[in-house]
């Protein structure tokens, strides 16, 4: 519900892709952008109740960025 950083990215992305930058997001399938999103759940985390861990999303995410690193000239966190 805070929403504060998930604003600030979704502002820088946008803002690449304007000035012709090929960005990939990876973000919960929910995310409106205008980049490639890789969505590592089909909604915000905080939205899904019935997880054990919801941490288990970030780390698999991760995973994912980590595995495809050679793709990108730079991973932002």
């Amino acid at each position: 519900a805070y929403g504060g950083v998930e604003r600030v990215v979704a502002w820088l992305v946008d803002g690449l892709v304007a000035r012709g930058h090929d960005v990939t997001l990876f973000a919960s399938g929910d995310s409106c952008t205008r980049a490639r999103l890789v969505s590592g759940s089909d909604c915000a985390i905080r939205l899904i109740e019935d997880t054990a861990d919801p941490q288990a999303f970030h780390f698999a995410m991760l995973e994912e960025v980590v595995q495809r690193a050679d793709e990108f000239d730079i991973v932002h966190f």
